[in-house]
């Protein structure tokens, strides 16, 4: 017999055995019980989390005959006549159950509502099942509003939707909406306990929280988790395969960037954000994990018995409770929410996790304060500006003279205490000498006369002084060339050319292999744009087989599942047959971009030794004394 998951194995089959919904389980088993049925059922909430399953629930509540075949509605179904065994078994004539996202259009809601019309055949209720209702087109929705709004006593709409938003309100107004809670971890944890306790497989308590919390709300997640750990761990659940599984941070690492920021330590901090890097561990599952520490603390500083003693999380967050501020714990849990967010911003995402770490220092009253007379090892980028703003308020702006006959010298500044930051210098321009009184001017003689108004004064030239001739050639044609940083260059030989400084760069870090000479021109062919162009390019290929590509990718921003599916869905188009992406962590040696950028050095190389190599530009260079090749002037006709 084939293995069934655990997700539909252990898929409750009445309102007792569901986890989590406890508000949406008693509102419909008093309906049920006191007979106050209503038309149509709305069922919102995030996946995983029950809205298919209470529809099955529900709909054996309704046709339910009971074991000796004369039960009635109910709000416990027997599971064992006809009707619930087929509904569980998905075989049951009156219970549709249809699918939205492959059915969303106007003709396939006719063809279901044109069925309307017909009694149920073995049941009591007919019951339309509609998932994912939010994608059904505008005319399917009007199609359906008039059915919707006065069905026939025995038909029972069920509509559920993880994107209630999207829902017309004129059918939102028909319905009676429930809204599916995202369960608590508390609430995973305990189901996949019982869950492995009836498979008999042996857990670690820490491997079962860390499901739990992956899981996001969602039991269907759990399970399908646990499934996956089950095989990872060949048949038992540690916590060390179960978070190598999952990418996750391990909690010494958080614990450690907590301790580094309470002892306010910078290169501590430093040091362990490379230890991440180092690892290959997720920047933004560090992230989530630090708020995650965060709250722990924030929850053990207010309410410090609420946390779980059986977390061994717990003692720890009860000790940096007591040694950082509450307010300060409120800053950095902001910090690393906003931090997650500006990741897809940064030079790379250890960068932007680094740089989120360092803000947190920055922003802690014990990181800014050094002994008095002490120079800090760094700075804020903004403290020299701080500082020179400063100097430039020590020095005094000298008053205006009171006669214009004599200018007076500027006044000098007061001596200024050295500062432990760079002052920018100040350029104080002196004043120009008083014109002599021999080149002045002569007086006009007062006329008021419009002539004598309009009349230009004459205007005293200066003598130039000669220049004195020693035979040598002017001093701008034997000037020494500078290179970009103010070097002054070599003079060249009379019979070389002047040396041309190569703007091609250093050599990428490249390591050929066939799969990435594969990798590289399928690329070609693929028409990818945007992110899922940049992916398929930082991308090394590892290997292929069946259909499944190894794919190795530095940057996480380009390992996200939508880039992933473009990705497969380009190779899909291109092979003809359905292709699948496995990305992973990792520093790139052969891919198409590195393959590129060698190429486009070697172009760079090679234009410029045709044109070092010229013979009508030896002849010039060695004609002319003072000729340069500009650098950066030489580039290739193809690049």
């Amino acid at each position: 017999m084939s293995y069934q998951v655990l997700a539909r194995k252990y898929r409750p089959h009445s309102f007792e055995e569901l986890r989590g919904q406890e508000h949406v389980v008693q509102a419909l088993a008093n309906a049920l019980t006191q007979q106050r049925l209503h038309h149509a059922y709305l069922f919102t909430g995030t996946r995983g989390v029950g809205k298919t399953t209470v529809s099955r629930i529900l709909a054996k509540s309704l046709n339910c005959t009971g074991a000796d075949g004369q039960g009635t509605i109910t709000a416990h179904p027997c599971g064992v006549c006809e009707s619930c065994r087929d509904i569980d078994a998905g075989r049951f004539v009156d219970y549709v159950e249809l699918d939205a996202a492959s059915n969303r259009g106007v003709e396939e809601i006719s063809q279901l509502l044109d069925q309307a019309v017909y009694k149920p055949v073995v049941g009591r209720f007919k019951v339309y099942m509609i998932d994912e209702v939010h994608m059904l087109s505008n005319t399917a929705f009007n199609a359906m509003l008039k059915t919707l709004e006065e069905p026939p006593e025995y038909l029972k709409f069920v509509l559920a939707t993880t994107d209630p938003q999207k829902v017309p309100v004129t059918v939102l107004s028909r319905c009676l909406q429930f809204n599916l809670r995202p369960m608590a971890p508390q609430t995973v944890l305990a189901h996949l306990t019982s869950v492995l306790q009836a498979e008999s497989v042996p857990a670690e308590p820490g491997a079962l929280r860390l499901l739990a919390r992956a899981a996001r709300g969602s039991m269907r997640d759990a399970l399908s988790l646990t499934d996956q750990a089950i095989a990872f761990g060949a048949g038992q659940l540690q916590e060390a395969g179960v978070r190598q599984m999952l990418g996750t941070v391990d909690r010494g690492h958080v614990i450690a960037i907590l301790n580094a920021l309470v002892a306010a330590s910078g290169p501590d901090v430093v040091a362990q954000a490379d230890a991440l890097r180092d690892l290959g561990l997720s920047a933004a599952g560090t992230l989530e994990d630090l708020a995650s520490a965060l709250q722990q603390i924030a929850v053990a500083q207010a309410a410090p018995a609420a946390l779980d003693d059986a977390d061994p999380d717990s003692a720890e967050a009860r000790r940096l409770a007591a040694a950082l501020p509450a307010d300060e714990v409120q800053l950095m849990y902001s910090m690393a929410l906003h931090g997650r967010a500006e990741l897809g911003l940064a030079p790379d995402e250890y960068a932007g996790l680094l740089m989120v770490l360092l803000r947190m220092l920055a922003f802690r009253p014990g990181g800014a304060q050094l002994p008095r007379g002490e120079a800090p090892a760094a700075k804020p980028a903004s403290a020299p500006l701080l500082r020179s703003t400063a100097a430039v308020a020590a020095v005094p702006i000298a008053a205006p003279a009171a006669a214009p006959a004599a200018v007076q010298p500027p006044r000098v500044a007061p001596a200024v205490q050295p500062l432990a930051a760079p002052v920018v210098a100040l350029k104080v321009e002196e004043p120009k000498p008083a014109t002599p009184p021999a080149a002045r001017p002569a007086p006009v003689e007062n006329d008021n006369s419009p002539s004598a108004r309009l009349r230009p004064r004459p205007v005293v030239h200066a003598e130039p002084e000669p220049e004195a001739d020693d035979g040598e050639p002017p001093p701008w044609l034997d000037a020494p060339m500078a290179d970009d940083e103010g070097q002054a260059l070599a003079a060249p030989s009379s019979s070389a050319p002047q040396a041309y400084a190569s703007t091609a760069g250093n050599e990428p870090e490249l390591q050929p292999t066939p799969e990435g000479e594969r990798w590289h021109e399928l690329v070609k062919t693929l028409g990818l744009t945007a992110l899922a162009r940049e992916l398929a390019m930082q991308a090394q290929c590892l290997g292929e087989q069946g259909g499944s590509w190894r794919l190795r990718v530095e940057r996480e921003s380009l390992r996200q599942a939508a880039l992933v599916d473009k990705l497969e869905a380009a190779l899909s188009q291109a092979l003809g047959s359905p292709q699948r992406v496995e990305p992973e962590a990792g520093v790139a040696t052969d891919s198409p971009a590195l393959r590129e950028q060698a190429a486009a050095l070697a172009r760079q190389r090679a234009a410029e030794q045709i044109i070092l190599q010229d013979p009508e530009v030896l002849r010039l260079m060695s004609q002319y004394r003072t000729a340069r090749i500009v650098p950066g002037s030489i580039k290739p006709l193809n690049s």
